[in-house]
C-alpha cells in the first residue's frame, strides 16, 4: 500500500488519450504494418516462411497442408489468429498478387476477380524456389536471432535474403 503516489499530477485526458494512442499507432505502422527494408518482409511474413523452412516444407518436396503451416507459425512465432497468418500465405501464392511468388500453392487460392481462397484445410502449399534464396544461409550464422513471444523458440530478425526482395515485389 506503500507504494501509491504522494501526490496527484493534473493531465487532460484527451491530450493523454491523443498522446498515447498516437505513440501506439506508431509502434504498430513501424513495427508490423512495414516490412524490413533489409528483407523486404513484414514480420507476419517472415516468421511464415521462417516456418516452412523449419518444418522442411521447400520447393522440391511434397505439399503439405496450410493449416499445418498456420499452426506451427502461430504455435511457434505468431500468436495472433489463424486468419491472418493464412491471409498472408495465401497472398504470397497468388502470381495475381505478387510478381514472383514466395509460395507454390495447391488448390484454390483465390482469384482476381476476387474469389477468396479456399479453407486452409483443403488448400496444400510449400516454399517457392525464389523463397529458397531468401532463406539461404540462414543455418550459417548470418542474421541475429531473438526470442520469439514466449522466449520458447528463436526467430529471425530479419531473413538473410540474396535477392532485393523490397525491391522485386514492392510493397503494399
Amino acid at each position: 500500500m506503500d507504494q501509491f503516489a504522494k501526490e496527484t499530477i493534473p493531465i487532460s485526458l484527451e491530450e493523454e488519450m491523443r498522446k498515447s494512442y498516437l505513440d501506439y499507432a506508431m509502434s504498430v505502422i513501424v513495427g508490423r504494418a512495414l516490412p524490413d527494408v533489409r528483407d523486404g518482409l513484414k514480420p507476419v511474413h517472415r516468421r511464415v516462411l521462417f516456418a516452412m523452412h523449419e518444418m522442411n516444407n521447400l520447393y522440391n518436396r511434397p505439399y503439405v497442408k496450410c493449416a499445418r503451416v498456420v499452426g506451427e507459425t502461430m504455435g511457434k512465432y505468431h500468436p495472433h489468429g489463424d486468419a491472418s497468418i493464412y491471409d498472408t500465405l495465401v497472398r504470397m501464392a497468388q502470381d495475381f498478387s505478387l510478381r514472383y511468388t514466395l509460395v507454390d500453392g495447391q488448390g484454390n487460392f483465390g482469384s482476381v476477380d476476387g474469389d477468396s481462397a479456399a479453407a486452409m484445410r483443403y488448400t496444400e502449399c510449400r516454399l517457392d524456389k525464389i523463397a529458397g534464396e531468401i532463406l539461404a544461409d540462414i543455418d550459417k550464422d548470418t542474421v541475429d536471432f531473438q526470442p520469439n513471444y514466449d522466449g520458447k523458440e528463436k526467430e529471425p530478425t530479419v531473413l538473410p535474403t540474396r535477392i532485393p526482395n523490397l525491391l522485386i515485389k514492392g510493397s503494399s
